[in-house]
């Protein structure tokens, strides 16, 4: 979206702009909720055999009232599917897209770079310029980007060469060797789970990959329970492993389907239950970024 600016200048002058608002409470004001939500027939779509190279949207722009795609109000996801053999060329209008490998394998090349990526892999791509994504073999991407948030905004992507975080990957060995150590270490009264959170170098010290995002994969043995729970921070899931969990948010009670989204919405509390008899595994998505670095993360146990 480019700027009106040019458009309106000698046409009216700046104090016809201008508005006045006295409520007595300013904070009576509101958008519409972030619901609670499972993205079923995306993930039906997504997985089954006659679905063709394509991007699928989890969007709720409708419910949200926002005049763009948006999965809550800040991130946007989407499932890409990719035949064996085929592409997809993708320009996000984002500072930065987070992708995590379902199934398959290909090569993502843009920014100069390529990464061959195999199941269980995770990527991160700056925005701005353009990305291609070929499979190898048939394969299933699931991917987050800050979209709404520019749109909000009315920003543009960096300019190419002009991004903060650079490609970026995060392979499933190395992921699973991080595993060992964090499965093995024992509870304490601050255990809020056993996960592992995907940073980036440009954003060190903090755990982020983007400003904007955390990402961690989460994990929680069998007959094993997530101690409720709350954050700002809103959370989009993807049920890497679902079989036998359900999460039970300010008391409903959600079944988990390996492979389908669900958005927990921020301030809400929440827990996560494993009746499987596999280890539960997800990718966990937050706009908490923005969080930690206004100091309002919000955690609590109650």
């Amino acid at each position: 979206m480019k700027s009106t600016v040019a458009d309106t200048r000698h046409q009216d002058a700046p104090d016809t702009r201008s508005r006045f608002q006295n409520p007595e409470n300013p904070f009576d004001f509101e958008y519409p909720s972030v619901p609670r939500w499972q993205f079923m027939a995306e993930r039906d779509e997504a997985f089954a055999a006659e679905t063709t190279t394509k991007e699928i949207l989890l969007d709720i722009s409708g419910t949200l009232c926002t005049p763009y795609p948006a999965t809550t109000p800040l991130l946007l996801a989407r499932y890409l599917r990719l035949r064996r053999g085929e592409k997809i060329a993708v320009t996000r209008r984002a500072s930065a897209e987070m992708l995590y490998v379902f199934y398959g394998n290909g090569r993502s090349s843009g920014f100069t770079e390529s990464i061959n990526w195999n199941t269980g892999d995770a990527l991160c791509f700056p925005g701005g310029d353009e990305v291609i994504h070929r499979a190898t073999d048939d394969a299933l991407l699931f991917s987050v980007c800050n979209e709404p948030l520019l749109n909000f905004e009315d920003l543009e992507a960096p300019l190419g060469g002009h991004a903060r975080v650079l490609p970026t990957h995060w392979r499933r060995a190395q992921i699973d060797a991080q595993f060992v150590n964090i499965l093995s270490r024992p509870d304490s009264e601050q255990t809020t789970g056993r996960a592992l959170q995907l940073a980036t170098e440009a954003m060190a010290p903090s755990a982020q990959p983007i400003p904007s995002m955390n990402v961690a994969i989460n994990t929680l043995e069998p007959g094993q329970d997530q101690r409720p729970h709350r954050h700002n921070g809103v959370a989009i899931t993807l049920a890497i492993e679902g079989t036998g969990i359900y999460s039970m948010i300010e008391g409903e009670r959600i079944e988990w389907s390996t492979g389908a989204v669900q958005i927990t919405p921020a301030t809400e509390l929440h827990s996560h239950h494993n009746r499987g008899e596999r280890r539960m595994e997800s990718l966990v998505v937050q706009d908490a970024g923005f969080h930690f670095y206004t100091r309002t993360p919000g955690f609590s146990w109650d």
